[in-house]
């Protein structure tokens, strides 16, 4: 089978909603333009704007429709308009030349006021076989909106951020059901580059606590599972690597540990 390039999130996205089990956690996520931008925030009044290839949450950007009009938010800087054209006359600035896609906004749970979500990695192992080696919870630095380490988030085991929505029977079913769509998700893409050996998925849980597949990072960085306070989880990350001939680097540096008083 010829190998496809699977850096771009658009056709990430098309591979999955194949699946009609996946289909039902993946929000709408289109080609950014004028309208589509446009379209989007009158059906769903918040969307995130992010580029097509591209990581560590570098160019993601969350539009709100407001009473006021519009905002939209970039790293800590947050701007208000009182029209779409003004809006989008604005946030076009930061496209360049580069692809974007818009996405369906999920409002995401929250930790004392800080928006988290979750990394699952899935790899390998070395039999060959998919296997979910380790999920961790990631919260927003505060004054920004997306929640990924190197942007400054905190990293938390994840039962300790859900322990104010779930009990340890329901926060378990949905551990499960995200390693769930990890495997199918790595079925499928490895359908279309069997090359493939480890996906990392971000996850994000809506007020319900259904789960919706943000992103799949093909290349996805090891050392924040550094961070959990189980070992054992990076030590096999790492293991399971070396088998498939992949360094991970353990040290995080822009990520920021939770503090030892969380405990699940």
């Amino acid at each position: 089978m010829t190998k496809r390039n699977l850096v771009s999130k658009m056709l990430k996205t098309k591979l999955l909603l194949i699946s009609p089990e996946l289909a039902k956690h993946i929000p709408l996520t289109k080609h950014l333009n004028r309208s589509m931008l446009s379209s989007m925030l009158h059906e769903y009044s918040m969307v995130y704007v992010k580029p097509d290839s591209g990581a560590q949450g570098k160019g993601v950007i969350r539009v709100d429709k407001i009473k006021q009009g519009y905002r939209y938010q970039h790293g800590f800087d947050v701007h208000t308009f009182t029209t779409f054209d003004s809006m989008y006359s604005s946030i076009s600035k930061h496209f360049g030349n580069k692809p974007y896609l818009v996405q369906k906004g999920i409002h995401l749970l929250k930790y004392k006021g800080r928006p988290f979500d979750f990394r699952v990695m899935i790899q390998r192992n070395p039999k060959r076989m998919w296997e979910c080696t380790g999920t961790l919870a990631r919260l927003a630095h505060p004054g920004k909106a997306v929640t990924n380490g190197s942007q400054g988030g905190t990293i938390y085991d994840p039962s300790i951020l859900l322990a104010s929505f779930a009990d340890k029977k329901k926060t378990a079913a949905v551990l499960r059901t995200m390693n769930k769509l990890a495997h199918i998700t790595a079925l499928k893409l490895s359908q279309t580059d069997p090359r493939l050996n480890e996906l990392g998925l971000d996850i994000a849980l809506d007020q319900k606590l259904t789960p919706w597949i943000l992103e799949v990072n093909t290349s996805p960085d090891a050392a924040p599972f550094s961070l959990l306070p189980n070992p054992q989880i990076i030590r096999t990350i790492v293991a399971y690597g070396k088998a498939y001939g992949k360094q991970h680097r353990t040290k995080c540096t822009k990520a920021k540990k939770a503090p030892i008083s969380a405990k699940a």
